[in-house]
């Protein structure tokens, strides 16, 4: 379970990648997004009908008064729900788009819940006005169409599969879980209608190709049972069929893997970047004198790491170019959940996926998991080979929207790439994720803009400069203004991470950290931003080394034998950063739709917080600055 709006980049890169080598090792290489095959599936008018027969007999077992509201709607309006998804799902795919004056007409879906927020009682009162204006109809059709979509999913969770989530499934099974045991569970226990779904699909997908090795890519927690779940189809219908795992998950979470049970469901699972790692593991299973890379196995029932110093990674230039090839790009959804500006460039339209530099160039972050590899060792491709690959991409999906999918793109490396796609008249829209560095000066993000940037997403953290230091940010709130100010002088939009409950944040700091937000906003320096509860990581400074930050880590299980990521610490503040919480999101929702940036911070709050002790113009004052142009 994944984005639904375009394929993760995983298995464009490794496809591509292992595609350079197809003739010298006699390979086929394919890829497939059962995700979406589950979703369309689940998400049709014979699944609907199939979910309905389910909860019906499940209803009659209980008081009326016991079914939940959402399903209870769902029962009532079955017929309507079952004719409608596929209309729907085609509109979402972009294949249906005169549908949306149906929709918008508010009579064609059965609207549940979810559109409670919505629902005007004064019929001259359209609360969406707001978000769309008067000539939206095809994104307020589209954010209904989203909502609907988000009905049904509540529908699955609350009455099928408690597991189920639109961009994840079963995550609590295996986010920092300690032990294998809850996740071998719900494997083994009886199949949900989804669970059967996703066995039939991978089936399928094994009869189609008759595979020798499938990789499964598990880059979050929220993919791991569905990627386990596929791999126990695959080993129960092909047993010769060797299954490898890899991704984001396992390179943070499985790193300490001591338990021999995983690989009753695979044979192979590596760490880091995948392509040495496969391209050696495909060699091996055709020598198997030859050596493994960062790769676990399962000897005499004993999790071992094979791995030889002799093989390096793959540099950037010699990856090869990424490829959509056998992915159905015309039947991903376009979903518009949110109402916030980069959320929707994240769910809404498809975008090829590129790197411009392995890993980041700053590394200093101490929440982030620098001492890995994926952060930790940086390299730079040059910009005319990205202009070639994006040149290969455009002609192989008809589309010229891109997502630079960076730590954090280089201001130099994104320079000479915005003077290469100037220069070699290349048109595309493209965004991706920056550091608000003084690099990015009016100069340079006018360049990027006239390239084709559309938006930049940047850490702000916390508001607070004691904090950006002792997160070794190396930026300053007065920094981060004139840069994203920059940005949006220049036409692109701004989107800001922020952080809550950093340790020894007080209170002050947090409400301090709202105000300056709030001052950011009024400004016009930012257009999007979000909110992230902090959490220490066992890969970052702060979890290596958590007293040189003022906090103690809490006692682990005392064998950690699957996944270990998120580490529980006390912190001597004492502040309950949980309450702010509410008040905190609250108030940035209303900040990205213009309202209330004239009120007192204090007011989103449900209890007692401190007055802001910033200054009222410090964002003012530092745009008055004169700024770097150089």
């Amino acid at each position: 379970m994944i984005q639904l709006n375009t394929p993760y980049p995983a298995t464009a890169y490794l496809t591509g990648f292992l595609r350079l080598h197809a003739t010298r090792l006699g390979l086929q290489v394919a890829q497939a997004d059962p995700a979406l095959e589950l979703f369309l599936r689940v998400f049709s008018r014979a699944g609907l009908i199939e979910i309905h027969r389910e909860l019906a007999a499940r209803a009659t077992k209980k008081p009326r008064s016991a079914v939940p509201r959402g399903i209870a709607h769902f029962l009532e309006q079955a017929d309507a729900y079952a004719a409608t998804v596929e209309p729907v799902v085609r509109f979402l795919q972009g294949r249906d788009p005169g549908l949306a004056l149906r929709i918008v007409g508010r009579s064609f879906l059965p609207e549940g819940p979810r559109f409670d927020a919505i629902s005007a009682t004064d019929p001259e009162d359209e609360p969406l006005d707001w978000a769309f204006g008067a000539l939206g109809t095809s994104d307020r059709a589209k954010h209904l169409a989203s909502l609907f979509i988000d009905d049904l999913a509540d529908v699955i969770r609350e009455g099928i599969d408690p597991r189920f989530e639109l961009s994840r499934y079963g995550e609590r099974l295996a986010a920092s879980a300690p032990t294998f045991d809850p996740l071998r569970a719900a494997l083994e226990g009886p199949p949900t209608f989804v669970d059967a779904t996703l066995d039939a699909l991978a089936r399928e997908l094994v009869a189609s190709h008759r595979p020798a090795l499938v990789g499964l890519s598990a880059p979050f927690p929220g993919n791991v049972y569905g990627a386990f779940r596929i791999a126990r189809a695959i080993r129960a219908a092909s047993p010769d069929t060797h299954i490898v795992l890899g991704g984001g998950f396992v390179n943070t979470e499985l790193r300490d893997l001591s338990d021999p049970r995983v690989f009753d469901y695979v044979d192979f699972i590596t760490l880091d970047d995948g392509e040495r790692p496969l391209l050696a593991l495909v060699e091996h299973l055709g020598d198997p004198a030859l050596p493994l890379l960062r790769t676990f196995v399962r000897e005499r029932g004993r999790v071992v790491l094979q791995t030889d110093a002799r093989l390096h990674d793959v540099p950037l230039k010699d990856v090869g170019t990424p490829t959509y090839d056998g992915l159905p790009l015309d039947r991903y959804l376009s979903l518009f959940e949110m109402l916030n500006p980069m959320h929707r460039l994240w769910s809404d339209g498809r975008w090829n996926k590129l790197t411009i530099a392995h890993g980041c160039y700053w590394k200093k972050c101490t929440f982030c998991d620098v001492s890995l590899d994926y952060i930790g060792r940086y390299d730079l491709a040059s910009a005319d080979l990205l202009v070639d690959r994006i040149e290969a991409l455009v002609a192989e999906t008809g589309q010229t929207g891109f997502h630079f999918v960076d730590e954090a793109a280089p201001p130099a490396g994104l320079r000479a790439l915005a003077e290469r796609l100037l220069a070699r008249k290349v048109v595309i829209a493209w965004w991706g994720n920056i550091r608000f560095e003084k690099t990015f000066s009016v100069e340079l993000a006018r360049l990027l803009a006239r390239s084709g940037c559309v938006a930049v997403s940047g850490g702000l953290e916390v508001a607070s400069d004691r904090l950006l230091a002792l997160m070794e940010k190396g930026v300053t709130v007065a920094q981060v203004a004139r840069v994203t100010r920059a940005f949006t002088d220049a036409g692109v939009m701004v989107h800001a991470y922020l952080m809550y409950g950093f340790p020894t944040e007080t209170a002050q700091e947090t409400i301090d950290s709202l105000e300056r937000v709030r001052q950011l906003f009024a400004a016009g320096c930012v257009q999007s931003a979000f909110w992230h509860r902090f959490a220490a990581t066992a890969h970052s400074p702060i979890g290596l080394a958590p007293g040189r930050f003022g906090i103690r880590l809490r006692k682990e299980p005392k064998k950690v034998q699957f996944a270990r990521n998120d580490l529980a610490f006390d912190d001597p503040t004492g502040c309950d950063h949980d309450a702010l919480g509410a008040g905190l999101r609250k108030a940035l929702y209303n900040y990205m739709h213009g309202i209330g940036l004239d009120a007192d911070v204090r007011d989103w709050f449900d209890r007692r917080v401190p007055a802001p002790e910033v200054p009222p113009d410090l964002v003012q004052r530092a745009l008055r600055r004169r700024q770097v142009t150089g």
